[in-house]
């Protein structure tokens, strides 16, 4: 069973009424984001909320972390209040659809670490099968609500496994959504690689691509890089 609460350097996530616990994905989006310069943020399926807060950490921006499952905004919620940037972080249980639809704000700064699994089996537990699952937010959706939210200079970030970040990627082209920087994460030297970390711009500026392997030989003997990645956040870094 998953620890029902997580500790960072700066804050704490109780995760006891999310579906979705605190993984890798959502600790290196979240340590990977440049927030330079980003005045306003939106967090597209916040989960528990841990992204919204690493960003808040490392910001002075104010954020909004959007959810449709109602767990996951109590959850979320919980997790602002009882943090040092509440004041920051507006939690809001409300579909990205429809949110794009209210919304008159332009964001500087865009993330999501969204459902990923388009046609694979699906969790019997409802929550769960909606966070992993793709039927409430089809890309399509993701990316119109992005095209819609974000300002003509801002920037987008997004984790998916390797497979759907290539279609992701693809639909973001045809709609003139540029990939501007890309991580590749792997997991293990001798494992091939399994996620791509993603920024995503209206402006084809210069591409810039790099690796990052989270472990060594072993399982939980991190390498330098990860390390000094997630090190702001993680108590044992």
């Amino acid at each position: 069973m998953a620890n029902q609460s997580f500790a960072f350097k700066q804050f704490k996530i109780n995760q006891d009424k999310c579906a979705m616990k605190v993984g890798t994905d959502a600790v290196l989006l979240g340590a990977w984001v440049n927030t330079a310069n980003a005045k306003h943020i939106l967090d597209i399926g916040t989960g528990t909320g841990i992204i919204a807060l690493m960003l808040a950490q490392k910001s002075g921006a104010k954020i909004d972390a959007i959810d449709i499952d109602p767990n996951a905004f109590i959850q979320a919620s919980e997790n602002v209040n009882a943090s040092n940037w509440k004041d920051r972080i507006h939690v809001q249980q409300i579909s990205l659809q429809n949110f794009a639809k209210e919304s008159d704000r332009k964001y500087d700064l865009i993330v999501s670490n969204p459902p990923y699994f388009v046609d694979s089996s699906k969790a019997s537990e409802e929550a769960r099968t909606n966070a992993r699952h793709t039927d409430q937010l089809p890309y399509d959706a993701l990316l119109n609500g992005v095209l819609s939210l974000l300002s003509p200079t801002g920037k987008f970030y997004v984790i998916l496994p390797t497979k759907e970040s290539e279609l992701f990627r693809d639909l973001a082209l045809e709609n003139k959504l540029y990939l501007t920087k890309l991580t590749r994460v792997i997991t293990r030297a001798d494992k091939p690689e399994k996620r791509w970390l993603m920024r995503f711009e209206f402006t084809p500026r210069s591409f810039s691509e790099s690796a990052i392997i989270i472990e060594k030989d072993e399982r939980h003997s991190y390498t330098e890089e990860y390390k000094e990645l997630t090190k702001d956040y993680y108590l044992a870094f």
